[in-house]
C-alpha cells in the first residue's frame, strides 16, 4: 500500500483495465463481493478513505461505521438507493453518483426491450428455429403508433421519450409533479397513466418511496394489449402480479432488465414466452462504464482537491 495515495475500496465487478486506471490514483482494494468486503474491511477499514460501489449494492451505515477515516462515497451509474445517504451527510462523507454517463445506453436498452416484447421476438427467434413458417403465428403488433406511458421523466426517461417520438408514439408520463419544459402528457397517478398507456415504461429510481408502485390495479388498467417495460429497480413492479397476469392473458408481454429477485432470475417468469429478459445490463457498455469510470475520477480529484463534486448527492 502507497503512503502517498488514498485507499480506495472497490465493492462492485470492474475489469483489469479500469482496476489499473484507478490504481493510478489510488492505492486499491477490490472486495467485489460479501466475503471480500468483510475481509477488507476486517483488515483495512480504519484506512479506506473513499469507496466505490453500486446503488445495488450501497454501503450500509455499519460499513460506514467500520471506516473513521472515510470521506466519500462514489456510485457507478445513477442509481444510490442502497447507499445510507443520510448517515453520510450526517458524518460528513460526500456521496457522488454517475449520473449522465449512462442514459444513453439504458435509453436505447429499453427502446430495444420495448420493441422485442410487443413484437414478440425472443418467441419469433424460437419459432423459428423450429421450422415455424409466419402462415401458424398470430400477426405482431406494431411499435409505431402505441401509447407510451413512462414512470418516471427524469433524464433517462426524456431520452426514452425522444426514441419514442422518432416511432410515432404519443408519449404520456407520470412524475410526482409536472415536468417544465416538456410538451408530453402528465398523469397525475401511476393508474392513470396505465389506463391510457399501451407501454407502461418503468424508468423511476428504487428504494421503499416506488415500492410495488406497479401493482395488480395498475397492470390490469393496462388491459390484455398492454405492456410492461422495466429497466428501474426491480422492486418498483410487483412480480407475483405480473406473472399472474401474463399468464392469464390480462397482460400481452414485457421486458424485463430489472427484477426482485436480483441476481437470480425471477423464477415466477422463467416459463412464460410473453416475457423478455435481460440480466440488469441496460446501462452497462464498454462506453458507459468507461464515461462512468472517468467521471468517478474526475470527482476523486476534484474531492481531493478540495472542490465540490460535479455529480453530488
Amino acid at each position: 500500500m502507497s503512503a502517498s495515495k488514498p485507499l480506495l475500496l472497490v465493492l462492485h465487478v470492474l475489469s483489469d483495465a479500469h482496476l489499473s486506471q484507478l490504481a493510478q490514483s489510488f492505492d486499491v482494494l477490490y472486495a467485489p463481493d460479501a466475503a471480500r468486503c468483510a475481509e477488507a474491511l476486517a483488515d483495512h477499514g480504519p484506512r479506506v478513505q473513499a469507496v466505490l460501489t453500486v446503488g445495488a449494492i450501497g454501503l450500509s451505515a455499519a460499513q460506514m461505521q467500520a471506516m473513521p477515516q472515510l470521506r466519500w462515497v462514489g456510485a457507478l451509474g445513477a442509481g444510490y438507493e442502497n447507499i445510507d445517504v443520510a448517515y453520510a451527510r450526517a458524518h460528513s462523507i460526500a456521496v457522488s453518483n454517475g449520473a449522465g454517463t449512462n442514459d444513453q445506453c439504458v435509453a436505447d436498452h429499453a427502446f430495444g426491450l420495448v420493441i422485442a416484447a410487443v413484437r414478440g421476438l425472443v418467441r419469433l427467434d424460437r419459432l423459428t428455429r423450429q421450422g415455424v413458417w409466419r402462415n401458424d403465428i398470430p400477426l405482431p403488433p406494431n411499435v409505431s403508433g402505441k401509447r407510451l406511458g413512462i414512470l418516471g421523466l427524469g433524464t433517462i426517461g426524456q431520452k426514452i421519450a425522444r426514441r419514442a417520438q422518432a416511432f410515432d408514439m404519443p408519449v404520456g408520463y407520470h412524475n410526482r409533479r409536472p415536468k417544465d419544459g416538456v410538451d408530453f402528457t402528465y398523469f397525475d397517478s401511476v393508474l392513470a397513466l396505465a389506463q391510457w398507456a399501451d407501454v407502461l415504461l418503468v424508468a423511476t429510481p428504487g428504494g421503499a418511496g416506488t415500492r410495488h408502485l406497479v401493482d395488480a390495479p395498475v397492470i390490469a388498467a393496462l388491459g390484455p394489449q398492454g405492456y410492461v417495460v422495466n429497466i428501474a429497480r426491480g422492486s418498483v413492479v410487483d412480480t407475483a402480479a405480473l406473472a399472474q397476469a401474463l399468464r392469464t392473458g390480462a397482460l400481452a408481454g414485457a421486458g424485463l432488465d430489472v427484477y426482485e429477485s436480483e441476481p437470480l432470475p425471477p423464477a415466477e417468469l422463467l416459463d412464460l414466452d410473453n416475457v423478455v429478459l435481460t440480466p440488469h445490463v441496460a446501462g452497462w457498455s464498454p462506453e458507459a462504464v468507461q464515461a462512468t469510470v472517468d467521471l468517478f475520477l474526475y470527482n476523486a480529484h476534484r474531492h481531493f482537491a478540495g472542490q465540490p463534486l460535479v455529480t453530488p448527492v
